[in-house]
């Protein structure tokens, strides 16, 4: 499992956002989301570099923090 920080998250709306946009990327599979904490935890298939990570995030509006 990795973990992801992300700034911005309050909603679940904003959970579901994050889950489908982290869903979206080749080697990313189970996704879950932690509001309170303002983490997103899942588990690489294969290698995804960070950048993508936060490309992806960044694209619908939130930004990795850590």
């Amino acid at each position: 499992m990795a973990t992801v920080k992300i700034q911005g998250m309050r909603c679940g709306h904003c959970a579901s956002s994050v889950t489908k946009a982290l869903s979206a990327i080749g080697g990313i599979t189970n996704v879950q989301i932690d509001l309170a904490k303002g983490e997103a935890t899942y588990t690489p298939t294969k290698d995804v570099p960070l950048e993508t990570i936060k490309k992806a995030i960044a694209a619908i509006g939130f930004e990795v923090i850590g």
